[in-house]
């Protein structure tokens, strides 16, 4: 009767060991599955979905930022998963001799009851292995067993031994990050996977277009697609609320960087729907400063990834953010359509106009020439001699004489010429069209700048 109840015992454990084994074999397999992309994904469905209570979003979140710092050093919570899945291999064994023994007084039967034990197990780890990785089962499995994996790590300091090497940050030789090696790899296999889809179900060739960029979008650092510093249209902190409101109206734009005495004094944004609700119904409001209607900005590293970006400015419901360089100084800007055009191409509008390729003649001593065009095509338009070392355009010339990003209604005088921003093109409300007359009684060695009305 006691050797029947022990053997249930030792059953019971053995059964126990298996369940952990396999456990832990699935967590070694998923912690090498995971990305940074996926984790960002599921915070955000947690976020979104309205069918979870406030108490069980938070609960999910903090599992989510739990798995996020184990997968930060993921080569040793792949080798605390793989200690442990071995240990219950082991003791499996040993309960598998200890429950032979009882039944066999033969030392070599209970000696090979507990080797076939320990040999199942660890076939059964390895049929096991492979169904966690489909699909969504490697995150959902290192959630659900979250705090069995934390204990794990704990009780295994040891396995961070194997990051010596330092492989773990990218080098001077171009080494990848353990990370950044998995991204790469299931990007390289996701492009396959596309490639196979696109060729079984000769999809149309723009949504084949789109699925690839979609792939690509974690190669994509955000400084690839920001509008640099040079080009951003900002608005100073002392000016009014009427200024403010034309400054939107010639560049075209609903988002404003508010700054101080340089572009890198960032003070806010300024929304146009801000200055509207403001000076709508008060016109006395014209002359506040443009300050009083700043809101904070969304600040992001020019070394983001473009989907971590899209993620961030979804989650915190921003269409705009400011882009600053590794020393904390202004960089550039980037909105939410930036990113969306990675997927499905440039975006236009019915107000969107397209640029010239070639100066066109108004009358005799005007010319409408595109922003782009070289200098030297209008010194021999204007049969003129234009002295400027430092810019190779008519934009860059305009942009040097008002000290700024031009916006249509803008002007300049240099060299007996009037430049005047009439037009602009694409999404980003860039000056597109510039009209050029010829001032004969204008000093020909001076400069002047109009701003536009």
């Amino acid at each position: 009767m006691q050797s029947i109840f022990l053997i249930s015992i030792l059953s019971v454990l053995m059964l126990f060991f298996i369940v952990l084994s396999l456990i832990f074999a699935g967590q070694e397999a998923a912690v090498t599955r995971i990305t940074r992309t996926s984790l960002n994904n599921r915070s955000l469905d947690t976020q979104t979905d309205d069918d979870l209570t406030q108490f069980e979003k938070s609960k999910r979140l903090k599992k989510i930022s739990q798995v996020q710092v184990l997968i930060v050093d993921r080569n040793a919570t792949a080798a605390s998963a793989s200690f442990f899945r071995i240990t219950m291999n082991v003791l499996t064994g040993v309960i598998g001799v200890l429950i032979a023994m009882q039944l066999s007084s033969c030392w070599w039967i209970s000696a090979a009851a507990g080797i076939l034990s320990a040999i199942i197990v660890g076939i059964l780890s390895i049929f096991f292995r492979p169904r966690v990785a489909r699909t969504s089962r490697p995150l959902d499995m290192m959630i659900r067993h979250i705090r069995l994996m934390r204990c794990a790590v704990w009780l295994t300091p040891f396995a961070k031994i194997s990051r010596l090497d330092k492989s773990f940050r990218e080098d001077g030789d171009g080494n990848l990050s353990d990370d950044e090696e998995i991204e790469k790899v299931h990007n390289e296999q996701n492009r396959a996977l596309i490639d196979r889809i696109v060729e079984a179900t000769d999809l149309d060739e723009d949504v084949a277009d789109m699925l690839h960029n979609i792939v690509t979008l974690s190669d994509t650092l955000t400084r690839e697609i920001m509008v640099p510093r040079t080009d951003m249209v900002c608005i100073n902190k002392n000016e009014t609320l009427g200024e403010c409101i034309k400054i939107f109206s010639r560049s075209g734009f609903s988002r404003i960087p508010v700054i101080g005495d340089d572009i890198d004094d960032l003070i806010g944004m300024a929304y146009l729907k801000d200055a509207v609700q403001a000076t709508a119904f008060n016109s006395q409001a014209r002359s506040r400063r443009v300050q009083t209607i700043v809101r904070d900005p969304l600040l992001v590293p020019e070394l983001k990834a473009v989907d971590d970006l899209f993620h961030q400015m979804q989650q915190e419901r921003q269409h705009i953010a400011v882009v600053v360089d590794e020393y904390g100084g202004i960089a550039g800007l980037v909105t939410i359509e930036d990113a969306i055009e990675q997927i499905v191409g440039e975006l236009a509008d019915e107000h969107d106009k397209t640029q010239h390729v070639d100066p066109v003649q108004i009358n005799g001593s005007t010319w409408k020439v595109p922003a782009r065009t070289p200098i030297s095509d209008l010194e021999e338009i204007f049969e003129i001699n234009i002295d400027e070392d430092d810019v190779d355009t008519v934009y860059g010339l305009l942009t040097k004489l008002l000290g700024h990003v031009p916006t249509v209604g803008e002007k300049g005088k240099t060299h007996g010429l009037t430049l005047t921003a009439v037009d602009s093109a694409g999404r980003r409300k860039k000056v597109s069209m510039i009209l050029v007359k010829s001032v004969q009684s204008f000093d020909m060695h001076g400069d002047e700048v109009v701003r536009g009305v």
